[in-house]
């Protein structure tokens, strides 16, 4: 007879990791370092399934090291046991109770999921750089806006401009220097620059993913990264659709940017102005733009062939 998987639920923090083993109400408080945690997973059966929330770089010891051990492991989106604790109508909220959701979530909804798998190195090397690369061109944006203006430090502020740029550049250089160590990401990278708009930085992101999540096809890509509409119907207001943002605001944010740039292309630059004409806004054209450069991201990864322009189908 089999034994039955034991499903648990780890609220991940700096310091601790709260542990709620199959929905049990009394938590374990485990110390988040590399040997209380190897400690914590020799006392689980080879059944145990660990779920846990994406939390920055806190949940990847965890995540790492569970899997290393042989168990399944499950990496949620945080909006979507968010979510599901309101429909279950927790009431507060506390580290507890947020792994007893966590663990709730993966005994209801693992037939759905994918389970979490590490990558090679330098797939995540490249996603902690091109995140990391996302929180200095934030910072840069925000310096620009407080300093806008100040005219006496001008000159302290090109300076620090100049700063910026290079360690900017470095970043690049370096992510480049990864996806070309390996022959997978570098085929995958080239290929993916084929298509109009996508550039060295969207191809490292786009190849990092894609080379570690299978997607069946390129609605589940879309519904990934967050760019896919859901319905905002209420009362009199139909038709009202909203973005789920359910995925990384990094990953949105570089596709929108690729998608802008898009615009611009002889191949799909006719796509935008058509959107334009039927009456959606610049940005809601832009967005729409974007999901077709994700669908077409997919068919060219899956393919290993360039991007043809020739092959494109109009926007509904």
């Amino acid at each position: 007879m089999q034994a039955q998987q034991v499903f648990i639920g780890v609220d991940v923090a700096k310091d601790n990791l709260v542990i709620s083993m199959g929905g049990t109400p009394k938590p374990q408080l485990v110390v988040n370092d590399e040997p209380a945690i190897k400690h914590w997973l020799k006392t689980l059966s080879p059944q145990a399934v660990i779920a846990m929330e994406s939390t920055g770089r806190y949940h990847q010891r965890l995540a790492r090291l569970a899997h290393q051990a042989g168990l399944r492991v499950y990496v949620l989106n945080a909006k979507d046991v968010y979510f599901y604790a309101k429909a279950l109508g927790a009431r507060g909220k506390t580290d507890a109770l947020d792994a007893q959701i966590i663990a709730r979530y993966a005994a209801e909804h693992h037939v759905s999921l994918h389970p979490w798998s590490p990558g090679t190195p330098a797939q995540v090397e490249v996603q902690e750089l091109l995140q990391r690369r996302a929180r200095v061109a934030q910072c840069r944006a925000s310096l620009r806006q407080t300093l806008a203006g100040m005219k006496k430090l001008a000159p302290a502020v090109l300076q620090l401009e100049r700063q910026f740029e290079k360690l900017l550049g470095r970043i690049d250089r370096e992510v480049q220097r990864l996806v070309h160590s390996e022959p997978k990401l570098s085929q995958g990278s080239e290929v993916l620059q084929s298509i109009s708009g996508i550039g060295p930085q969207s191809a490292a992101m786009l190849v990092a993913l894609l080379s570690r999540i299978p997607f069946a096809n390129a609605d589940a890509l879309v519904a990934y990264s967050g760019l896919d509409p859901r319905p905002a119907d209420s009362g009199m207001r139909n038709g009202r659709r909203r973005l789920s943002k359910r995925g990384s605001p990094g990953l949105r944010r570089q596709l929108y940017l690729a998608a802008l740039a898009a615009t611009r292309t002889k191949a799909l630059g006719p796509t935008y102005q058509a959107l334009r004409a039927k009456g959606f806004k610049s940005t809601q054209a832009v967005v729409i733009l974007a999901r077709k450069l994700l669908r077409i991201a997919w068919a060219v990864w899956r393919s290993g062939k360039p991007f043809d322009a020739a092959k494109l189908t109009p926007v509904a």
